[in-house]
């Protein structure tokens, strides 16, 4: 299992996101990221295999396509991209970044 996954649900649908486009990025400095990974994610909104299975302490970031996906539904949305920046402390544990997506809201949470 790759060091970072996801899992993303379209909470105004109530489904899963499926075919959502993302990236994985480390950051050399607070400027500068270099992309790691690419995916899509899968029927049930989720990528389980994103980049390497172990990943070293620093800052990393998920971008989210959430503005191809929302117009492959003919949805209007308000971000048409969504990035999350987190720190992994401990390159031994595992780490799930799961987003809660709607056209005009979303959020995030550290999973299991």
């Amino acid at each position: 299992m790759s060091a970072v996954t996801t899992h993303v649900l379209d909470a105004a649908r109530g489904t899963p996101a499926a075919g959502v486009a993302i990236r994985l990025e480390s950051a050399e400095t607070p400027a500068d990221w270099t992309a790691l990974a690419e995916s899509r994610t899968d029927d049930d909104g989720r990528i389980r295999k994103l980049g390497p299975d172990r990943l070293a302490a620093g800052d990393y970031r998920l971008t989210f396509d959430t503005g191809e996906y929302f117009d492959r539904q003919g949805v209007a949305t308000f971000y048409p991209q969504v990035q999350i920046t987190f720190r992994i402390a401990d390159p031994a544990q595992h780490y799930h970044v799961p987003l809660l997506l709607s056209p005009f809201a979303y959020s995030t949470y550290r999973g299991s």
